[in-house]
C-alpha cells in the first residue's frame, strides 16, 4: 500500500509544471529597452500638438516624430546587438577536455623524447577520452589529433623510425582548425 502511494506521489512530482523560478529568471531578459522606449515614442507627440494650436505648425511638429521613431529603431538595434545573447554559448562536446590534453602535453612534454614520448602517450588517452562524446566536424578533427599523438609517441619512443617533426607540424595546423570549430560555435 505505501509503495503504491510513493509511487502515485513520484508521478504527480514527475508531471507538475516546473517551479516559477524559471519564468522570473526569463523574465527580465525579456525586458528589453525596447518597450521603454515604445513608451517615451507616443508621449513627445502627444505634448507637441496641444501647445500648437494652429493648422500650419501642426505638420511641422509631425515629421519631428517621424525623425525620432527612425533612430529610436536604430538605438534598439544597437542596444539588441550589444545586450549579452540569453543563452549562452555551448562550445561542442569534447572541445574543453581536447584543450586540456593539449595544454597538459605542453606542460609535461620536457626537452628529453623520453618525456616527450611519456607525455605524447598520455596525451593520446586524454583524446581518447575526449572523442568519446565529440560529433560531427569537431569529433572527427579529435579523433586525428588522437592518431597523430598516438604516431607521435610512436616516432619519438622509437618505435617508427621517422622524423616527429612531421607530426608536430600535422598536429599544429589541426589543433589551429580544432580551435576555430570550437569558438565558431
Amino acid at each position: 500500500m505505501a509503495a503504491a502511494i510513493a509511487a502515485v506521489v513520484a508521478v504527480i512530482a514527475y508531471l507538475a509544471p516546473p517551479p516559477p523560478a524559471q519564468p522570473d529568471t526569463v523574465a527580465p531578459a525579456r525586458q528589453s529597452p525596447s518597450p521603454d522606449r515604445v513608451t517615451p515614442r507616443p508621449e513627445p507627440p502627444t505634448p507637441t500638438p496641444s501647445p500648437d494650436s494652429s493648422t500650419p505648425e501642426q505638420p511641422e511638429p509631425e515629421p519631428e516624430p517621424e525623425t525620432e521613431p527612425e533612430t529610436e529603431p536604430s538605438r534598439t538595434r544597437r542596444a539588441r546587438e550589444t545586450s549579452p545573447p540569453l543563452v549562452a554559448a555551448v562550445r561542442p562536446l569534447g572541445c574543453d577536455e581536447t584543450m586540456t590534453a593539449l595544454a597538459g602535453y605542453r606542460r609535461n612534454a620536457g626537452g628529453t623524447r623520453s618525456s616527450q614520448a611519456a607525455a605524447a602517450q598520455q596525451t593520446y588517452r586524454d583524446l581518447m577520452g575526449a572523442s568519446l562524446d565529440a560529433q560531427g566536424a569537431v569529433g572527427a578533427m579529435i579523433r586525428r589529433l588522437t592518431a597523430e599523438f598516438q604516431e607521435l609517441s610512436f616516432r619519438l619512443s622509437g618505435m617508427v623510425s621517422s622524423d616527429p617533426e612531421q607530426v608536430i607540424a600535422d598536429i599544429n595546423a589541426d589543433f589551429a582548425e580544432l580551435k576555430r570549430l570550437c569558438e565558431a560555435t
